[in-house]
């Protein structure tokens, strides 16, 4: 455990708390944290995770975006949830990056955990596309992701970022509970359209 882990798990769990209020700023403090996170990774040789943090700055530019203009006509964006058709689709993707993810890192690297780094990398992928899009079910995913990040962690004796995984488990079922909130106000907040 260090003083840069002990930033990098602060800012992070600012930019999770900010993301479960929907305030827009969880996405410039979470360019921050990967960035941190990055370095970290690269450090304990987790080289999908670290891969992964640059894959989240992407995201967190598009996030930014898509949670102010992304919404109909151009609006700020707002909970919704997904279809069938898009949760088996997400699954399959994946599960079949993860997978692919964990033979490269085997054959070609001295990943640690190949395979469960990139299986966990590939499902927070799909997870925070779904959050950049204000999918309910991202809340969910989170919450599956986050209990085997905190195994993994224990176990490479990262017990500081454990804990800030722990955390995240909470803000998550935080998460879920809020922007079902917010998901349920806008629906009430719709005009009912009355047939003649």
């Amino acid at each position: 455990m260090s003083g840069f882990e002990l930033i990098a798990v602060a800012v992070t769990l600012i930019a999770v708390y900010l993301t479960t209020r929907q305030i827009i700023w969880c996405w410039p403090l979470g360019l921050v944290s990967v960035t941190l996170y990055a370095i970290i990774f690269f450090q304990v040789k987790l080289y999908a995770d670290m891969g992964l943090q640059g894959i989240y700055f992407a995201l967190s530019l598009y996030g930014w975006w898509a949670w102010l203009h992304g919404g109909q006509d151009r609006q700020e964006l707002a909970v919704s949830l997904t279809s069938w058709r898009f949760r088996i689709g997400a699954a399959a993707c994946g599960m079949a990056f993860g997978l692919f993810l964990g033979l490269v890192l085997e054959r070609f690297t001295d990943a640690s955990l190949p395979y469960v780094d990139s299986l966990l990398t590939s499902f927070s992928l799909v997870a925070q596309f779904m959050a950049t899009r204000k999918l309910l079910e991202s809340w969910l995913l989170w919450i599956a992701v986050d209990v085997l990040y905190v195994g993994m962690f224990i176990f490479k004796g990262l017990h500081l970022t454990a804990g800030l995984y722990a955390a995240f488990l909470v803000l998550a079922f935080l998460g879920l509970v809020e922007w079902r909130r917010s998901m349920a106000a806008s629906s009430a907040a719709q005009p009912v359209e009355v047939s003649e």
